[in-house]
């Protein structure tokens, strides 16, 4: 039943368009988040608070790599600064195990999350000023 539901997730992965993944990134780093919330109320779960920390910041990571800083112009570099602040409140969130970071990453991700959501929900247009293009990310693979 598991290799089923890891074969579904990659083909699910495999599949997708750029759009998609990203907020599949997203989906994950916020999922990663809020289990990290619940563990740093509870003193003896600090190792995993610190384990959902670390998976969040790789995925921000992975969503950092992912922009086309050449084409994405000012979008990619604004996508840039708003991800290296989260990696540094995330940071210093897991150092000193303080909700507040966790939940302002929470919130930005949430916004944004949104935003690829509702340019996911927009009819395509044609190649040359797609919205993945000009928000400074391109396909991998």
């Amino acid at each position: 039943m598991r290799n089923a539901h890891n074969e579904y997730r990659s083909n699910h992965v495999e599949t997708a368009d750029p759009k998609q993944l990203i907020i599949m990134l997203y989906d994950g780093a916020l999922r990663f988040l809020d289990k990290a919330l619940g563990t740093i109320e509870d003193y003896k779960q600090y190792d995993e608070a610190n384990r959902n920390i670390l998976r969040a910041q790789d995925i921000i990571t992975e969503l950092m790599v992912s922009l086309d800083m050449d084409r994405g112009g000012e979008i990619a570099n604004n996508l840039m600064s708003l991800y290296s602040f989260m990696k540094k409140e995330l940071l210093e969130a897991n150092v000193n195990k303080e909700k507040k970071g966790v939940q302002q990453v929470i919130k930005m991700l949430t916004e944004l999350k949104e935003a690829w959501e509702q340019m996911e929900a927009t009819p395509r247009v044609p190649a040359q000023s797609s919205p993945s293009k000009s928000a400074g990310f391109v396909a991998q693979g």
